[in-house]
């Protein structure tokens, strides 16, 4: 099975870089799903059921959320009709929404598509997603219950993020980290055949602090007080993201290759499709 993650979509020219790249990797690469976090697709916070939509009708077939789930009202409201748009599902009980989702891909094929987010360095306050992550693992197993299993685990802490990679590592798919904003190169298949990557990077403009217009981040490091609020650059983005290859009869990882297309960054395509 081919599987596709796009990392933090940031802002219009994170949004515009999806929906021009996301067509033609489609089309070249003919995954059978693919995975978009837009949790900061509305401003740079948050997501709107109108992006949401967008997001899917450029080839997205689940879009995932991370602490800026909510940042935006309407999101409380519209998540519930949405089966395809999670958010962490270490969120306490009795929040809107869901943290899963289960997809038929057009081969029949069954993937489970998680979200998670850790505890260390990030605001709000979860409940602890190790035991949340296992809960959902015993009730869906890899092999058993489904064909793939990708985990979107949306953290700030490395170290975190690795450790959540050897507690799945031989009972998903993939596990990937988002929210730093930053690709890293540490692309790997785990002992275990579950694929990692720490953070898949961001679809936004690199010419920036982490997607936000430089002036107000350089601001406030520099004179430690806020002027303005934190705004998207607009410069041309680079759609960032992995691309893995499942073995059809484990559901486990094969292939993994980064993805990163258009903007500032150095180019990578995927060797193996």
């Amino acid at each position: 099975m081919r599987l596709i993650f796009l990392g933090d979509v940031v802002g219009k020219t994170g949004r515009d870089a999806v929906a021009r790249e996301l067509p033609l990797l489609r089309e070249r690469y003919k995954p059978d799903i693919v995975v978009v976090n837009g949790e900061n697709s509305a401003h740079g916070f948050g997501i709107s059921q109108d992006i949401h939509q967008k997001l899917l009708s450029s080839g997205a077939d689940v879009v995932t959320l991370g602490n800026h789930a909510f940042d935006q009202r309407e999101t409380l409201v519209f998540i519930e009709r949405e089966p395809n748009l999670i958010r962490p599902l270490n969120w306490p009980s009795g929040c809107p929404g869901r943290g899963t989702c289960m997809v038929e891909t057009a081969k029949g094929q069954r993937v489970l598509v998680m979200n998670a987010m850790g505890r260390v360095m990030i605001e709000p306050m979860l409940d602890d997603p190790f035991p949340a992550v296992g809960r959902e693992l015993e009730q869906c197993q890899l092999g058993r219950d489904c064909d793939a299993i990708l985990i979107d685990f949306h953290g700030e802490a490395s170290s975190e993020k690795m450790a959540m990679g050897h507690y799945v590592d031989g009972r998903a798919s993939l596990l990937v980290g988002t929210h730093t904003h930053v690709p890293t190169a540490d692309h790997q298949i785990l002992s275990g055949g579950t694929g990692y990557l720490t953070d898949a990077g961001m679809c936004g403009d690199y010419d920036s602090v982490i997607g936000m217009d430089k002036v107000e981040p350089l601001n406030r490091f520099l004179r430690k007080l806020p002027v303005e609020k934190f705004k998207p650059a607009e410069g041309p983005a680079t759609v960032c993201g992995v691309a893995v290859e499942t073995d059809d009869r484990t559901g486990l990882a094969t292939q993994i290759s980064p993805i990163r297309l258009g903007g500032r960054l150095s180019q990578a395509e995927v060797p193996f499709w």
